[in-house]
């Protein structure tokens, strides 16, 4: 099968067989036909399976089908690197079909966002906060908007994100498309999308919540006052092409930056303090291998599209399963194979079993000569996992 066996706008499939894109994969070969319907979707892949080109293609050629003013199809996405990047591929798409974009998201100025969006931009890529600002000022018009479409659908409606989809909604038709993709999308995000969307279909691609085989995992019990210590003897051993490590706070991040750049590493970092050409930069960087590690909050963790990515560190455990899916899977993409390392201390032992139970099984250990005993749900080797007597557990939820 390949794009020129579905109904779709031909310069696009034309666009993309100059690109040598001419067989779509399974979340494309599942979700094009059904957008072309009309109906609502919940579309469920692992990170990097093309879910981008999945909503765009079909929507494109919707509206091409059907001319109207204005914008006719808003996509919603978590963080400004993923609106760039959505961007990215929407935007040769529209080319093709003469059609207009408009790239909406905060820490840059509002005229070129007003500008594009009153004039009708066909297709807007947005932010919600941002995006909430310019309906504020009457700046977009989606009277005639076909199709609302949510990226990263499960970040989009947990309780971050939630209030301000809800708003942006109230201004959009009733008769309207609705799609939702994502990696992951656990039943309380379902029970939330059901009061936005009428009578969706769903498809799921591959395993729901799982890393893909081609990621090793490995744990690294450690007491938090040697966390430093120990991430400057993982990366000289194993010596990364390039790695991307995760915190939860931007003042740990800086901390780790600053203690990398001063042990030679090339490091940049990324967070939400960062301004918006900061953070593109060190993503640039990065992706042409200037920088070798990319220090980041989780607002590098959920699709980005950066490849040959070797090692993925959690220098913090992220608090739940999904994070930690989103994070370890920026390795290991475009068929190639990837380590992901994981710091956890004793007070973090339920995060750790959220994943673990998430995953069917323990994450491998490395242990060393002062590594901390850390709880598990699972015992190494297969063996029974104790529950035991109840622990105390230190571990705080940090907004």
């Amino acid at each position: 099968m390949t794009f020129s066996d579905f109904d779709l706008h031909e310069p696009c499939v034309k666009a993309l067989a100059e690109q040598s894109i001419i067989t779509p994969t399974p979340v494309q070969s599942e979700a094009i036909p059904m957008v072309l319907t009309g109906k609502d979707l919940i579309a469920v892949a692992q990170t990097g399976t093309g879910k981008t080109l999945a909503f765009t293609l079909p929507s494109v050629k919707r509206i091409v089908d059907n001319p109207r003013k204005g914008t006719r199809i808003l996509i919603l996405v978590p963080t400004r690197e993923l609106c760039v990047q959505v961007h990215r591929v929407v935007e040769g798409m529209a080319d093709a079909a003469n059609l207009t974009t408009a790239l909406i998201y905060g820490g840059v100025g509002y005229e070129k966002q007003t500008k594009a969006l009153r004039k009708g931009a066909h297709i807007a890529i947005a932010t919600p906060g941002r995006l909430l600002d310019h309906i504020d000022q009457n700046n977009a018009n989606f009277k005639n908007l076909s199709a609302l479409i949510l990226d990263e659908a499960d970040r989009m409606l947990d309780m971050g994100f939630f209030p301000d989809v809800k708003d942006i909604i109230t201004h959009l038709p009733k008769d309207r498309q609705t799609l939702m993709f994502s990696a992951t999308f656990q039943d309380a995000v379902a029970r939330l999308a059901s009061n936005m969307m009428h009578n969706p279909e769903k498809i799921v691609i591959g395993t729901i919540a799982k890393p893909v085989d081609a990621v090793t995992q490995k744990l690294y019990p450690v007491l938090p006052e040697r966390k430093l210590r120990l991430i400057d003897e993982i990366l000289s051993e194993a010596q990364p092409e390039s790695c991307m490590i995760f915190l939860r706070t931007k003042v740990r991040t800086e901390q780790l930056t600053e203690m990398l750049k001063n042990k030679g590493w090339k490091v940049a970092q990324i967070h939400g303090d960062r301004s918006q050409g900061q953070r593109q930069q060190a993503l640039d960087g990065f992706r042409t291998g200037k920088y070798r590690i990319l220090v980041a909050t989780d607002v590098a963790a959920r699709g980005i599209d950066i490849d040959g990515v070797s090692h993925v560190i959690n220098y913090d455990i992220p608090d739940n399963p999904d994070d930690y899916i989103h994070r370890i899977g920026r390795t290991a993409r475009a068929n190639t194979t990837g380590d992901a390392y994981t710091l956890v201390s004793p007070g973090e032992f339920q995060a750790l079993g959220a994943i673990e139970r998430t995953l069917g099984h323990a994450i491998p250990r490395e242990e060393r000569p002062d590594s901390p005993r850390v709880i598990s749900v699972f015992k190494p080797e297969g063996k029974k996992g104790t529950r035991g007597r109840r622990v105390r557990s230190m571990h705080r939820r940090r907004r």
